[in-house]
């Protein structure tokens, strides 16, 4: 997280420069978390209380133990209204790093999972796990169809067809595809031999799906082991302990 500047502008007793010190002096190490406390941003998260979008950006704050501030929003009591207009594309959720704003969800993740380290070890593990989530949002704009349907009170008759010729056909292509990386994974993980984003946006997006019904993980043993594994991590663990209790 140090830049090369940041470690080698601080007093060492070493000729070796960038990253190779040997002989640490007491002033060094001073020095080197005053740099740590100086270089690091002030985050704040804003969002709605709910996992919804925001969700796997939360997660990777919590995986990489980097504070934040988790600004939620409760739906009716005026707090979005105020703000809508001076957010950069009028929605959340929205990412402040020092003052500077990232709007869009998936960009925020995708900037966080670089920042942290949890987005690829190589270009080509980047271009997967760019690919996964992006299958990801091809499903959900056609579940959104259907919930959304459904929950405006759409005519049944329309809600049937959103379900079988939308719906449907994308949460199987979806399935598929996860259970088919898996089944060629040796680490258990979607993408190469460790843990990247697009591994907590597919087991927050399974737990949400279970949470309201629209999936059974006993059915899908690849992609139950998946979400337990991201779940049982321990700085996840103990996180999901304590987040609100939302039902999406």
């Amino acid at each position: 997280m140090f830049s090369r500047f940041q470690i080698s502008h601080c007093p060492h007793n070493s000729k070796n420069n960038y990253g190779y010190f040997e002989n640490f002096s007491a002033e060094f190490y001073r020095c080197l978390l005053q740099s740590f406390i100086i270089q690091m941003p002030t985050y704040k998260l804003t969002y709605f209380n709910a996992r919804g979008y925001a969700e796997p950006a939360r997660l990777l704050f919590h995986l990489a133990g980097v504070p934040f501030e988790d600004f939620r929003m409760t739906h009716g009591d005026g707090t979005w209204e105020k703000i809508k207009d001076s957010t950069p594309f009028g929605q959340v959720p929205v990412l402040s790093v020092d003052g500077t704003e990232i709007p869009q969800s998936m960009a925020i993740i995708r900037y966080l999972a670089n920042q942290f380290g949890y987005a690829g070890k190589t270009p080509e593990e980047k271009a997967w796990v760019d690919a996964i989530v992006d299958q990801y949002k091809d499903f959900m704009s056609a579940f959104m169809q259907f919930v959304l349907a459904q929950h405006n009170g759409k005519p049944t008759e329309e809600v049937e067809r959103l379900k079988t010729e939308v719906y449907a056909p994308a949460k199987e292509t979806y399935i598929k595809i996860l259970n088919g990386l898996l089944e060629k994974s040796k680490s258990g993980f979607l993408v190469g031999e460790s843990l990247t984003f697009a591994d907590l946006v597919v087991a927050e997006n399974l737990f949400g799906l279970e949470k309201n019904e629209h999936f059974v993980a006993a059915e899908h043993p690849k992609l139950l082991a998946l979400k337990e594994n991201v779940y049982g991590i321990p700085a996840i663990k103990e996180y999901i302990k304590s987040r609100p209790d939302t039902q999406f």
